[in-house]
């Protein structure tokens, strides 16, 4: 399972906010990622703001990029904010790419 979690998160990894460049992973916005016995994957996701322009589009692409992994039954994410995202959430990869360092 650690190594489907894995594969997991390398998919997240190549999922890009359209207005900042870095993944979603490492901007902090995947809160838990939870596989099954039967191998479906599911992913509490939140987004930096309710109104978030990529609101609809984002966790779709996650869903179906996430589905596409060799070994992945099924994806399911579910939009939280709670808590509410903060920069506080990012990786230091993450802040240093945007100058926060």
């Amino acid at each position: 399972m650690i190594d489907l979690e894995n594969k997991v998160v390398e998919v997240l990894k190549t999922i890009y906010d359209p207005e900042i460049p870095v993944d979603v992973f490492e901007l902090g916005l995947i809160y838990e990622v939870s596989i099954d016995a039967d191998k479906n994957v599911s992913i509490d996701m939140t987004l930096t703001s309710p109104n978030c322009p990529v609101a609809e589009t984002m966790p779709k692409e996650v869903e179906d990029k996430v589905s596409a992994i060799e070994g992945v039954n099924s994806a399911k994410v579910n939009i939280v904010f709670d808590p509410p995202w903060d920069k506080d959430m990012m990786s230091e990869e993450a802040k240093l790419e945007l100058g926060f360092l």
